[in-house]
């Protein structure tokens, strides 16, 4: 079996593990399109780090590069899609995407034609060929069975996903849920006010919801906060974003006199 195609299904199947066993799986984000970047990601220690596509700098032919120089470090690529649609997601994966966060999801129905859009016939309609993430056909026997599920997560980021929510949960194949502070609040007509009552009662019910249904339910750290981040796992999240690459160069990047 070839290395490249190995070492992803296991990085997935790291993170699965962790998340069957409710202990945190913790990754960051990307959207500055350099692979120099996204080699240092890498190699931070993260179980796996999402390129965004719907708010980063990122076109479709730079994704190989961010993807291997990722991988150098053992750090599972994800890719944010821009939207729910099936050309995106058979893009990104076919590029070597060990799966797909996915922004909006606001019913059942949209998840599982991300889903379906997502996995290799029989599991789902993507279509099959050779591709990057098969090595362009060296490695087409191995990739099927990854193929079958790809690691997928949907982010619950507009208030009128809470009305689904029990109904998304149920969804075959969803690895995770993703609470998208920003989105979520702004859906609230509170953006960016995560301290008002009605958002922390928000969250809780998406947080307590996932939890009863054994679903992972994860949250964006956006800013870099190590504290809040161990907050957040001690609340019960087990897959979470932890800040963005541009964050933390603005962070950290300042003069300091």
């Amino acid at each position: 079996m070839g290395e490249s195609v190995l070492n992803r299904k296991e990085m997935i199947d790291r993170v699965r593990m962790k998340l069957r066993e409710r202990q945190p799986s913790v990754g960051s984000w990307m959207q500055i399109p350099d692979a120099s970047i996204a080699e240092i990601m890498g190699q931070a220690g993260y179980d796996w780090v999402s390129v965004d596509l719907e708010h980063g700098s990122i076109s479709l032919h730079q994704l190989p590069n961010l993807f291997r120089a990722l991988m150098l470090g053992g750090t599972l690529p994800l890719a944010r899609i821009a939207r729910c649609h099936a050309k995106d997601c058979k893009q990104v994966l076919d590029a070597g995407a060990g799966g797909v966060i996915v922004p909006m999801i606001e019913s059942a129905q949209q998840l599982m034609e991300v889903r379906d859009a997502c996995c290799w016939p029989p599991a789902g309609s993507r279509g099959v060929g050779f591709s990057r993430a098969n090595l362009f056909g060296k490695y087409f026997s191995n990739y099927e069975e990854e193929a079958q599920l790809p690691m997928i997560v949907a982010m619950i980021e507009n208030i009128n996903a809470l009305e689904n929510l029990e109904e998304i949960l149920k969804v075959k194949g969803l690895d995770a849920i993703l609470i998208g502070p920003y989105d979520l609040s702004a859906s609230m007509k509170i953006t960016a006010k995560f301290e008002k009552p009605e958002f922390i009662k928000a969250i809780d019910h998406i947080l307590k919801s996932s939890i009863s249904a054994n679903v992972a339910c994860g949250i964006h750290v956006v800013k870099p906060e190590p504290e809040r981040l161990i907050q957040h796992i001690a609340e019960g999240y087990c897959f979470l974003a932890y800040s963005i690459d541009a964050v933390f160069l603005n962070e950290y990047a300042k003069n300091p006199i």
